[in-house]
């Protein structure tokens, strides 16, 4: 499995089988090609899910992610807000998705972060990176705006940042 595709489960609405399979996403997570500092990262978050009921995850959820726009999960909001060039940003990136054989999700946004990972998952590793790189300053936005409150979701989304550099860090 592609740690993109599990991010993508993990920033989307905590639904009550998200607990229930956490020994599978566990085992997954453990198959991706996550990198031992990724997968520590993700590991614990795992861990902060499984301490926390799953009504207090949704409503955690919601209030970072639906309450307040600075950590909203769709990405172009960040770059444009409610400006009117907005909509034809968002066709063409369903058009793009569409170029590629990915239909539209009914009823969700193509520049929601969730369905961007999904996206990525089908790509080969560079592709994925060239693609994500055309959005990892808004990516580095979020990251730092979660990590001010200290948002759980924070590491996810640094990972995703990370990952979306055209040359790997150099430590």
């Amino acid at each position: 499995m592609s740690l993109y595709k599990l991010l993508s489960a993990l920033l989307d609405y905590p639904r009550e089988e998200l607990k229930a399979h956490l020994p599978e996403i566990r085992v997954l997570l453990a198959e991706t090609d996550a990198t031992p500092a990724e997968h520590e990262l993700v590991a614990r978050f795992l861990d902060w899910v499984d301490a926390v009921d799953v009504i207090d995850l949704q409503a955690e959820y919601v209030s970072t992610f639906d309450l307040d726009a600075r950590h909203s999960l769709h990405l172009t909001h960040h770059i444009m807000g409610d400006d009117k060039n907005r909509g034809p940003a968002l066709i063409d990136m369903a058009e793009y998705y569409r170029a590629f054989g990915l239909a539209p999700v009914e009823g969700e946004l193509p520049d929601y972060l969730p369905l961007m990972l999904e996206f990525a998952a089908t790509l080969e590793s560079v592709e994925a990176r060239l693609f994500l790189s055309h959005v990892r300053k808004v990516l580095a936005a979020l990251a730092g705006n979660l990590e001010e409150t200290a948002s759980p979701w924070a590491p996810l989304v640094r990972i995703i940042e990370n990952r979306a550099a055209l040359a790997p860090a150099h430590v």
